[in-house]
């Protein structure tokens, strides 16, 4: 029986670990009842009501850009899955919470407040860096500097670690919602074509790519012609994907370019001899990993399991804690940072 747990709540999905068990993946979406407010369900059935909401019944996101955007919807959907995972105990088990590098006091404080009141005694936050690093077994104890690059849905974190420790942290407000936008955007410019969210993100998923395809690759996508009003099929390319969302890679390799360029340039010899190592849901995006490759100069590394590592990371945190003795890292309450 296990008396800890470790949650990575995302932007995209929340995925909650004991050590090296996973307990839960499910994406971050809670579906509300707004006439009773009440929750109507979480997860994957709420994810399908995306776009198709009702005066009534509304889907909601309550992580955006690495950060709880809805308090309320994020402390019912902590509540559905801590009690889903954990049932009935006697004590309450503590958390181990990844989250984004340079929070403001506030964020920070309603990330442990909300976590708190889904049933949890007490909460140890570390950042997505450090725990992508670990699940990827990277050893930055020695005096030697490795980068993480972990690209997430709402936000790309990037860090450069030496010494047990973050040398240089910077989170950027960019991730895979901005290459779904990106997408939304071309599809009405280009095509007349209006579709959703979620269409954009099955398109980039099938046909998505950071570099032009050498075999060109073709999907039908559903919308509304904005001429007629009507219901349509349009025929897009994956070049012209491509195309669409080479603003937001450029944007991704400029912040990865910006953190390289402020750090110490002992340790920039260390990463031009190992290369970057890449983690993250969009991390999985076809010729990502080339792309920032070229554009540095350097070796990338596509980490295994890129959607897990961080999960994995904070479930090795939680058996060896003495990997974190070099920052702030214990347990803590609501009430301790009052």
């Amino acid at each position: 029986m296990f008396s800890d747990i470790g949650i990575d709540l995302g932007t995209a999905k929340t995925v909650i670990v004991s050590g090296k068990t996973l307990l839960l993946s499910e994406p971050s979406v809670v579906l509300m009842d707004q006439y009773d407010e009440v929750p109507v369900s979480f997860g994957r059935y709420a994810q399908r009501a995306l776009g198709r909401s009702t005066d009534r019944y509304q889907a909601v996101e309550p992580i955006e850009r690495g950060v709880i955007a809805n308090y309320d919807a994020a402390e019912l959907m902590l509540n559905q899955y801590i009690s889903r995972v954990v049932g009935k105990k006697l004590t309450k088990p503590r958390a181990v919470l990844a989250i984004p590098s340079g929070l403001t006091a506030v964020q920070h404080r309603s990330f442990i407040d909300a976590v708190q009141a889904a049933g949890i005694r007490g909460v140890c936050t570390v950042e997505s860096s450090i725990a992508a690093a670990l699940g990827m077994g990277i050893d930055f104890k020695k005096p030697h500097g490795s980068i993480v690059v972990d690209v997430g849905a709402g936000t790309t974190d990037v860090a450069v670690l030496s010494m047990g420790g973050l040398s240089r942290c910077e989170t950027t407000k960019i991730g895979g919602v901005d290459l779904d936008d990106a997408i939304v955007r071309y599809m009405r410019r280009e095509h007349n074509h209006a579709i959703g969210r979620a269409s954009a993100r099955a398109i980039k998923e099938q046909i998505g790519s950071a570099q032009p395809r050498p075999i060109e690759v073709v999907m039908m996508a559903k919308g509304i012609d904005l001429t007629t009003g009507l219901p349509s099929r349009v025929e897009v390319t994956a070049n012209e994907v491509c195309d669409a969302m080479s603003d937001v890679i450029r944007d991704i390799c400029r912040a990865v370019q910006s953190v390289v360029n402020n750090t110490p340039p002992e340790l920039v010899g260390d990463i031009s001899e190992d290369g970057i190592y890449l983690s993250g849901g969009t991390a999985l995006l076809h010729g990502l990993a080339e792309t920032l490759s070229g554009f540095l100069g350097v070796n990338v590394h596509l980490a295994k399991n890129v959607q897990l590592n961080v999960a994995k990371g904070i479930g090795i945190a939680m058996n060896h804690f003495d990997l974190l003795e070099n920052g702030d890292y214990r347990f803590v309450t609501i009430q301790d940072l009052l």
